[in-house]
């Protein structure tokens, strides 16, 4: 067991920390984030920080890095108010990662990747080649003072699934063939899990399917 101390990781070369303190919170899921600026140029980033907020209103959240350089991504939400998270496909990992490129405003990545759009009645582009994609309209857009990051909530206005959905609504990710990440650039397959009964104190827990 290896232990790396604060004094340590504060001494770190600036990627190497960036890689570690990435690699050490696991596996998280890979989602292109599709926009659209004032000219109807298209944006698309790939983000590996989205999570669940709440199912009732349906709210996702993802961060922001600090906003003192130009970010497509954040300015071209606050003109639309709308975007879309796309599920990466294992099969086009390469293609998502090149979208983490720092391109101008008025280059969209669609034209430098394999990605095709699809842009819905919000005036924000789908992925076509994504077996999820969801709709969101913007409604927090917090500051985070610690490290000048900001933490984007978006109420879910829209869902399109490429399979079938569960009885009880589960999603079942891996059967989509979703990519998930580790780290800044490590794009892993997901296969098939476990999933238990709702726990309740002191009874017993049974398999749903493995």
């Amino acid at each position: 067991m290896i232990t790396f101390s604060k004094d340590d990781i504060r001494g770190m070369e600036k990627r190497f920390r960036a890689n570690f303190i990435n690699s050490i919170s696991g596996f998280k899921s890979a989602n292109l984030i599709g926009t659209s600026n004032e000219a109807g140029v298209l944006n698309l980033a790939v983000f590996s920080s989205i999570v669940h907020i709440g199912a009732n209103p349906p709210l996702l959240g993802f961060i922001l890095r600090p906003t003192h350089v130009e970010r497509n991504t954040y300015n071209n939400i606050l003109v639309k108010g709308y975007y879309t998270i796309n599920a990466v496909p294992e099969a086009h990992a390469l293609e998502a990662h090149k979208t983490s490129a720092k391109y101008p405003p008025h280059v969209s990545e669609f034209d430098k990747t394999s990605f095709h759009s699809d842009i819905n009645s919000y005036g924000v582009p789908y992925v076509q080649e994504s077996p999820i994609s969801i709709t969101c309209r913007l409604e927090s857009d917090q500051l985070i003072e610690l490290n000048q990051t900001r933490f984007i909530i978006g109420q879910v206005i829209e869902v399109k699934i490429r399979g079938e959905i569960s009885g009880d609504g589960y999603v079942d990710m891996p059967s989509l063939g979703v990519a998930a990440i580790t780290g800044m650039d490590s794009y892993h397959k997901v296969f098939a899990g476990t999933r238990f009964t709702y726990s309740k104190p002191d009874q017993p827990v049974d398999i749903i399917s493995e």
